[in-house]
């Protein structure tokens, strides 16, 4: 399956540099995917698409403030990094600029050696995996000295960073946002709850696996990175219910989808009780074994997201919706307006 074929035109205008003033309100797009039907609503209706019975899946995964400036030493030279996963105490897979300038070996110190981090390995997908050494708590020195790591097509800071957490954010580790989350308010979380609609957290601490492009000409071709998960025997046992009283999991964003996929890949259909790695690539001619309804953004050209959506909904029905939000003038990626695909 050729990449391009998951391209489309979209002008540089309509990429949303700051969230609508209230989480809620942004648009929805509600496609219909066994018919194509689209219906445009206000964020804030989608609890008139969901049933009394159905589940709605959270990935609780809360941002670190993952992009930090160094100095090399002892050169100076100014040194970015951005934190992807923990691999042990103190030792983390990060993404480093420019790379070149970081081999095996390099130090580099972070706000007067407050951290010094030194490259020790190089990964798969040119980062590094680098060793911290510092005095007192590694959470309290990024939440210092780093920044809340926005995607390079937002060209300006928010002026709220809490904007880019989602408000049931609880456990630290991702180095974006599960963005689909940003649209949902604790007053839109409890109506839902009020109407009889389950509610469910897992995590998925997001790394490079969901934001990284796909440079490859054949989707096939193409290889994620590995994210770690959690999945609860509570939520499963939720969701089991809600499959019996015949209601439909609802899964909120990408890395939901991704987590819940992933073990059910791995357990012959069957969800269980797990933590661990994935690096699941869902892409159209994928069979879906966990989720019935999925809420998400709208995706970059090419990506791996777009895709998992295509597979989803089903390609045609995608692009002409991706072509119906350009003409309305919908806002696109992390904050932008939202889809319910169901």
């Amino acid at each position: 399956m050729d990449v391009k074929e998951f391209d489309y035109d979209l002008p540089d205008k309509l990429i949303a540099q700051k969230p609508e003033d209230n989480r809620d309100e942004s648009q929805l797009m509600c496609l219909d995917k066994n018919t194509g039907k689209i219906n445009e609503e206000i964020f804030k209706n989608i609890i008139d698409y969901v049933n009394p019975n159905d589940m709605i899946i959270f990935n609780n995964s809360e941002v670190i403030p993952a992009r930090m400036y160094g100095e090399k030493i002892p050169t100076g030279t100014e040194i970015e990094i951005l934190l992807l996963n923990e691999i042990e105490e103190g030792k983390w897979e990060v993404l480093v600029k420019p790379g070149k300038r970081v081999k095996k070996g390099v130090k580099v110190s972070f706000g007067n050696d407050l951290l010094i981090g030194e490259a020790v390995e190089y990964t798969d997908f040119g980062g590094r995996i680098m060793e911290f050494s510092y005095e007192g708590d590694f959470s309290e020195i990024i939440d210092k000295l780093g920044e809340m790591p926005l995607p390079p097509y937002i060209n300006r800071k928010l002026d709220n960073p809490d904007r880019y957490q989602t408000v049931y954010a609880k456990k630290r580790g991702s180095a974006a946002a599960p963005t689909a989350g940003l649209h949902f308010t604790n007053e839109l979380i409890n109506d839902l709850k009020n109407k009889g609609v389950g509610i469910g957290y897992l995590t998925l601490h997001v790394g490079l696996g969901t934001f990284r492009p796909v440079r490859t000409d054949k989707v096939e071709e193409h290889d994620m990175h590995s994210e770690y998960y959690e999945l609860d025997q509570n939520v499963i046992d939720k969701i089991k219910k809600t499959k019996k009283n015949g209601g439909r999991i609802i899964a909120v964003g990408t890395t939901v989808t991704r987590t819940l996929e992933s073990v059910a890949t791995q357990n012959n259909g069957k969800l269980k009780s797990s933590k661990g790695w994935t690096d699941i690539f869902i892409y159209p001619g994928y069979e879906f074994k966990a989720i019935d309804a999925l809420i998400t953004n709208f995706h970059l050209p090419k990506s791996t997201l777009l895709m998992l959506v295509s597979a989803f909904a089903g390609k045609e029905n995608i692009m002409k919706a991706y072509q119906k939000a350009v003409k309305k003038e919908y806002r696109f990626f992390s904050l932008g307006d939202a889809m319910f695909i169901y």
